[in-house]
């Protein structure tokens, strides 16, 4: 009988186990709450590290925008600017964000999201230079940051180039004489020769011509096709009504949308 017993108590369990979830298919983890940001905050108005170690600007902003409608949390991660499209490409991180032009060389290592904006590279010299516009660059060598665009198109266009980890480097690469000027995205060459002449006099001048235009995106590693069909339509809404123009704003920044 107690055998009997001990041999219906063992059945009843494998049921009971069976009803929990024994069919032999592993339960589907839930979905991270974590949206991990990759971006190099050297960046202003876009990212800027602040004294306390916080990262701040546009992007950043625009970042916890769309988080919040995803139900997600943003986390920075900080790092030089040429690790953050191989950061995610290898799936380290879930984004890369750091005025991050779209070019069909990066879109064949990263997925990007539609342009929230267009920006311009910009040309940075002394003032008094004899560099007036984008054709007295030949012959001349020209500072840019590690992994940009600046960089690229300046390197395939033959000009002579030296290639700095940021932004601040590079300024001061030109501020010393070490180059004759600066290839960077207009909006952060605004941001940063307003912020070293407040400091040290009329020394850096923004020339009128641009190097070129380009679209700014988030960039995705492949596989992650459902998440920026999401991101881009809470994108589209933030460009349409205004919010990203607002931001741009915030920052006393110039905006261009992609729409126009």
């Amino acid at each position: 009988m107690k055998k009997m017993l001990a041999f219906i108590l063992a059945l009843t369990m494998i049921f009971a186990l069976a009803a929990c979830g024994g069919s032999g298919k592993s339960q589907a983890a839930p979905a991270s709450e974590v949206l991990t940001m990759a971006t190099s905050p050297d960046f202003p108005p876009f990212e800027e590290l602040q004294s306390d170690g916080s990262v701040v600007g546009i992007e950043v902003d625009l970042l916890e925008l769309i988080c919040e409608k995803l139900g997600k949390t943003l986390q920075i991660e900080q790092m030089d600017f040429d690790s953050v499209l191989p950061g995610v490409q290898a799936g380290k991180y879930d984004v890369g964000v750091s005025g991050i032009s779209v070019t069909e060389k990066r879109q064949k290592n990263v997925l990007f999201t539609d342009p929230y904006c267009l920006a311009a590279q910009a040309i940075v010299v002394l003032g008094g230079s004899d560099i007036t516009g984008k054709a007295d660059l030949d012959g001349k060598k020209i500072a840019v940051q590690t992994g940009t665009t600046a960089e690229s198109f300046c390197m395939e266009n033959g000009y002579e180039v030296s290639s700095f980890a940021a932004n601040s480097d590079a300024e001061l690469a030109l501020v010393t004489g070490k180059v004759d000027a600066w290839v960077i995205d207009d909006l952060t060459a605004a941001e940063m020769v307003k912020a070293y002449n407040a400091e040290n006099g009329e020394v850096l001048v923004i020339l009128g011509e641009a190097m070129t235009t380009e679209p700014y995106a988030f960039a995705f590693a492949f596989g992650s096709e459902e998440l920026v069909a999401q991101i881009n339509d809470i994108l589209k809404g933030l460009v349409e009504d205004g919010t990203v123009a607002a931001l741009f704003e915030k920052y006393d920044a110039p905006y261009t949308s992609p729409l126009n």
